[in-house]
């Protein structure tokens, strides 16, 4: 009765939506990050809410926007490190009980919209792993320096120009 509904592969990863056959229920799969990172299901929950925009009687009708939530505040398959760069990441998707929430609204269908969703959370996390490189302190070189001081006097002869006329 269960079959894959859905398969992406892309950049180290896998996503699985398993579909009932009248397409009202999904099981969530565990998100592949890479060969060595899973989001475990037990972390990922959803929900479909009805979508804004454009779509005629069909955005009236079915609830085709996901909201893809992962608790980030209580998984133990992250580090403290990555945790930290997932929530600066996240910025305001991230609740203040720690959970991410990544939505999408881009197709018409669920399924499309909740592999949309999970693609987004794996590319969030995979963005999140990368530890950003430490900026070098560099001096500025002596014709940069000579350059800044060349505009600060002219620009300080400029505004002693405009002084008073007597």
């Amino acid at each position: 009765m269960f079959g894959p509904a859905l398969t992406l592969i892309g950049q180290q990863r896998t996503i699985v939506a398993s579909l009932l056959l009248n397409g009202t229920y999904f099981a969530m799969d565990d998100i592949r990050i890479t060969t060595s990172l899973i989001l475990p299901a037990a972390d990922l929950s959803w929900t479909a809410v009805r979508a804004s925009g454009p779509g005629g009687q069909n955005v009236n009708k079915v609830a085709t926007q996901v909201e893809l939530r992962f608790d980030l505040a209580n998984t133990t398959v992250l580090s403290a490190e990555v945790k930290a760069r997932l929530a600066h990441l996240a910025g305001r998707r991230l609740t203040t009980d720690g959970v991410l929430v990544v939505t999408s609204q881009l197709y018409r269908s669920q399924e499309r919209n909740l592999a949309d969703a999970c693609t987004k959370m794996a590319d969030l996390v995979q963005r999140a792993l990368t530890r950003p490189r430490p900026r070098v302190a560099t001096r500025p070189t002596r014709g940069a320096i000579e350059r800044r001081l060349a505009a600060k006097h002219l620009r300080s002869d400029q505004k002693r120009q405009r002084g008073d006329l007597d």
